[in-house]
């Protein structure tokens, strides 16, 4: 039976993405080692959150290196990205293994923004929004499906529809 990684502490995770306002934000739980390592925001290639913003968006969707394109898609359609837990424990990536959170002080980010809708990509996030940040900003998060590539459950045109029902009436889609 192989062994279980051992926990480490982690952090901090990576700033904020936005502009100057956004309609929306979308929060992760903590970056994977992949997105830490490439120092943006799921930064595993097998992840579907960029092709899934680029099709929710009609963008095109941006090489897995290109962080400026992964960039101006956040910035041009009046989105926010950011992360629920500022450092943790953690075994690898595993969000189920996440304990000893430190939250980002997401509340502050959503007023200085002026963000209308808190959307979760998966589970965990909205866990730690719901604990940490909700009860400060008493605006409730959609928990959306998470794009890694552990959810194997969800398809990409699965994810496609339930990200875009929920997150297209925020987008600004005539930049």
């Amino acid at each position: 039976m192989a062994e279980k990684a051992a926990y480490t502490h982690v952090g901090p995770g990576l700033p904020p993405l936005h502009g100057a306002r956004a309609n929306a934000l979308i929060l992760g739980s903590f970056p994977s080692p992949k997105s830490r390592e490439q120092g943006f925001f799921y930064g595993h290639p097998q992840n579907r959150f960029w092709p899934l913003m680029a099709a929710l968006t009609g963008e095109p969707a941006p090489d897995w290196a290109d962080l400026e394109a992964k960039k101006a898609i956040i910035l041009r359609h009046g989105l926010a990205v950011w992360d629920t837990i500022g450092a943790c424990d953690i075994r690898g990536a595993s969000d189920a293994s996440i304990r000893n959170v430190e939250p980002n002080d997401v509340a502050a980010l959503v007023r200085r923004l002026g963000v209308r809708a808190v959307f979760c990509n998966g589970a965990a996030s909205g866990r730690v929004y719901a604990r940490y940040a909700l009860p400060q900003t008493g605006l409730p998060a959609t928990v959306l499906p998470s794009t890694s590539p552990a959810n194997a459950a969800w398809t990409m045109e699965k994810l496609r529809a339930a990200w875009g029902a929920a997150l297209g009436p925020f987008l600004q889609l005539d930049s």
